[in-house]
């Protein structure tokens, strides 16, 4: 490639991992430092900055060194880690928006039972099994089933699973048989819980009066966002056999759940919560007197 464009190409791409690293790590302060923002929501959207941060961390520190480099080497225990961190921590984000959709739920369907049904010991079993069932479904299966690879060459810019999936010289279709099933379990069903979830919350806010119906809407914008990120993305990538897909295809899908979505994220809750808003702004007082 011109060496133009990779320099170009890396000042964008090291501006979108600062910006990624700030926002989110300015995320989890406010959350971490502020009382006021101890509630549960929170510390679901906490969990989901930290998974932001693992992710951009996972790709795009080797990413940076490749635009400079003529080899672009990995090894395979590298390769293999990279692949297992990324689809755990698809998994629980996937999970996650799930959570934090029943919370929305709960908070606004039924207020006067919210400190009971989602008091913290409640939020933190959610986040094991969350944690728990992401390992059995996405890593595990991936683990259990190596497959033998007759090139080393990857045609990414990662090693991401399906594009390391058509090196092997087997047949592969137990593997696309499986990558299905497993799509089907951690994409559709909690995208399922959260329409219904929402459905309801709808069904509710309609019936409130406009001032609490903004304030309702306004809390579930934001998380309502980050959901059409990852689930539109990823369902377009994963939802079907590795074959169905132009290495093109994949490389674009994954440049936007990997790199693009971390670094909005922080951006959509900052701009759409008022409490996250005001909290920044006290914050950015407080550190420029």
């Amino acid at each position: 490639m011109d060496p133009k464009i990779n320099g170009a190409l890396f000042v964008l791409f090291f501006v979108i991992y600062v910006v990624t690293l700030s926002g989110n790590s300015l995320i989890i302060f406010l959350i971490i430092t502020n009382a006021q923002l101890h509630k549960p929501m929170y510390f679901f959207l906490c969990v989901l900055s930290i998974l932001d941060l693992c992710y951009s961390t996972t790709a795009l520190p080797k990413l940076l060194a490749d635009l400079f480099s003529t080899e672009r080497i990995i090894s395979g225990v590298s390769c293999a880690l990279q692949i297992y961190v990324m689809l755990l921590v698809a998994g629980i984000e996937y999970q996650l928006l799930a959570v934090m959709a029943y919370d929305r739920y709960v908070a606004i369907c039924h207020p006067l039972h919210y400190h009971t049904l989602m008091r913290w010991g409640n939020c933190y079993k959610l986040m094991a099994l969350v944690f728990i069932l992401s390992f059995m479904l996405c890593t595990l299966p991936s683990i259990m089933s190596p497959i033998t690879i007759c090139s080393n060459q990857v045609n990414h810019f990662m090693c991401e699973m399906l594009a390391v999936l058509k090196l092997s010289c087997e047949d592969i279709s137990t593997n696309e048989l499986q990558i299905f099933s497993i799509s089907f379990i951690i994409l559709l069903l909690p995208l399922v819980l959260i329409l219904l979830s929402y459905g309801f919350i709808i069904s509710s806010v309609i019936k409130i009066q406009s001032a609490g119906r903004s304030k309702a809407f306004s809390t579930c914008t934001s998380h309502l966002g980050v959901v059409a990120l990852y689930f539109g993305t990823a369902m377009l990538m994963y939802f079907g056999p590795a074959s169905m897909y132009s290495s093109d295809q994949e490389k674009y899908s994954s440049l936007f759940y990997v790199i693009i979505s971390p670094m909005l994220n922080p951006l959509i809750y900052s701009l759409n919560n008022r409490e996250v808003k005001d909290t920044m702004k006290k914050f950015l007082v407080k550190i420029t007197h």
